[in-house]
């Protein structure tokens, strides 16, 4: 699976106060893994992320050339982005967009389908697999045996009205 250079990583939400600080809701694991980065892209334009805090789940970032209320307000709505090669990512990690499209087999070797989308809930994410039946799994390890994300490969564990 081709794996895209840049990661959607949040948007930006709004202005936070008069000097150029912006509110970033974070689609990462956390905001503080999005400032680890050190810096983000947005429209192709990069920013060095000079401060950050975390504010209410937020990440609340002062970013390189951005020093007033309007050009942070410029940025409001905009889709963040962090460069792949910036994530230091756990052993066995991977991004959920690494996944999608990803072949989805039974314990035997059986393809139930390919994971269209994962949402993503409290308790757990939950794929959801499209095949001859649409399948809902939960992101668990009694139901996910292994994830090659290399290969583009997910087998799993179902259960009876599953």
């Amino acid at each position: 699976m081709e794996k895209s250079r840049y990661i959607e990583a949040g948007r930006i939400c709004n202005a936070h106060g008069v000097t150029g600080e912006v509110k970033i809701e974070v689609w990462l694991d956390s905001p503080q893994f999005m400032k680890k980065c050190g810096r983000i892209f947005i429209e192709g334009r990069e920013f060095k992320i000079s401060s950050a805090k975390t504010h209410k789940g937020f990440l609340i970032a002062r970013l390189e050339g951005i020093d007033d209320v309007n050009a942070a307000m410029s940025l409001k709505a905009r889709t963040a982005y962090i460069l792949r090669s910036d994530a230091k990512l756990p052993q066995g990690g991977y991004f959920i967009q690494d996944i999608i499209g990803a072949r989805v087999q039974d314990e035997q070797g059986r393809e139930i389908g390919r994971l269209t989308e994962v949402l993503e809930r409290p308790a757990s994410n939950i794929y959801v697999v499209q095949g001859e039946e649409e399948h809902l799994i939960p992101a668990v390890p009694e139901f996910i045996m292994s994830t090659d994300f290399e290969a583009g490969i997910i087998t799993v564990r179902l259960i009876e009205g599953m």
